[in-house]
This record gives structure tokens, C-alpha cells and sequence, in this order.
């Protein structure tokens, strides 16, 4: 298996998601969002998960949107500003409200410790892909083969420095959210052991 072997699904929505991140996000942010997806639909496609592309490539794309400055909310935790930034996006997309609800669960739940894949397919990819682009919980039942050609055409950039110095940016005003409690459980470690730095 290799990159080719996964679809990038192309919608109005996919098209805009990918502008809108590309704005917004640094480099190694966005080069992070569609790894995310990328390893959530390689997974899906090795382990025989139906999902919706569209929907999960467009939360991967915005899931990370609350990190940055123009979204980051003064109080509520990231992956749930960046959930009602896609409920937006939905709408003007023209989604109807249950699916605009969907794509921001999805986003909130990327920060759970586990999601069940047959309640929610699409949380649990994007739940298991951001571990193991972040933390690297998982990544070493990457092929190899996909694993490096994802990380040829989608570099990291740097992006563990930038992504903890982010997490602790967070930590630091809003130490009731997820970054302070990711960094409270040795998240930095975690980070600094990412086999995907290696490879």
C-alpha cells in the first residue's frame, strides 16, 4: 500500500476545506491535517472501515483550527471552538444541520482517549490518525511503504516543536482544556518518542 492507493475525495466542501486551512494553518499545520486523513483512510481501507470521505476529510482539514490566533477562543478548549468553526463551514457549504452537528463531534472527539469505531467510524479515524501523527500511538503498524510515501509528499516541518509549543500556549491560559491535560499526562514525551520523526 501506497499513497496512491488513497483517495483524496474532491467535493465544493474537500476544495474549500483544503483553501481554508491552507489560509489559516502554518505549513506544518496543514501538512498535519491531511496526514491525518491520510492515515485515517489508509487505516480504513487496511482494516475494512466504511466511512465518509468527505466528511472526515473536511474535519481533518479544520480540526486543528482552534490552535491558531483568528479561532482560538478565550475560554472554551480548541477542539471545541474548532467543532463549532466546521458547523459553520457546513452551513455554508450547505449541509444540513445533522451532518453540520456530525463534522463538529467529530473534531471534539479527536481529542478522546478512544471512540467506538461502530458508533462513530469517522471520530475513531480521526481520533486514531491525529494519535499517530502527534503522539505516534500506533504508528509503528504503519506500512512502511505508506508510511514514507505520506511523509514524502506531506513532510512534517517541525511540526513537533510547533505543535507542543501551541498545546502549551494553551496549558498556560486555559488550564481547565485538553492541551493542559494532554501535557499533565507526559504528552511532551510522548511527542519527543513520535516514531514518525524517525523514519
Amino acid at each position: 500500500m501506497n499513497l496512491d492507493d488513497v483517495t483524496i475525495p474532491d467535493s465544493a466542501a474537500c476544495r474549500s476545506a483544503t483553501e481554508v486551512a491552507a489560509a489559516y494553518c502554518t505549513p506544518a499545520l496543514f501538512n498535519h491535517s491531511v496526514r491525518s486523513y491520510l492515515w485515517a483512510a489508509g487505516h480504513a481501507k487496511l482494516n475494512g472501515i466504511d466511512f465518509d470521505a468527505e466528511l472526515l476529510y473536511v474535519a481533518a482539514l479544520l480540526h486543528d483550527l482552534g490552535l491558531v490566533e483568528e479561532f482560538d477562543n478565550a475560554g472554551l478548549t480548541f477542539e471545541v471552538s474548532g467543532g463549532h468553526l466546521a458547523w459553520v463551514f457546513g452551513a455554508a457549504a450547505g449541509w444540513p444541520a445533522q451532518r453540520r452537528e456530525h463534522v463538529a463531534a467529530v473534531i471534539v472527539a479527536h481529542m478522546a482517549d478512544s471512540v467506538d469505531v461502530t458508533l462513530d467510524p469517522e471520530s475513531y479515524l480521526l481520533e486514531y490518525a491525529t494519535a499517530v501523527d502527534i503522539s505516534g500511538r500506533g504508528a509503528d503498524a504503519v506500512a512502511p511503504e505508506f508510511r514514507d510515501s505520506v511523509l514524502e509528499h506531506h513532510p512534517r516541518l517541525g511540526l513537533p516543536a510547533e505543535f507542543l509549543a501551541c498545546f502549551q500556549a494553551q496549558a498556560e491560559r486555559k488550564p481547565h482544556t485538553s492541551p493542559a491535560a494532554a501535557l499533565r499526562s507526559g504528552m511532551a514525551a510522548r511527542v519527543a518518542a513520535n516514531p514518525l520523526d524517525r523514519a
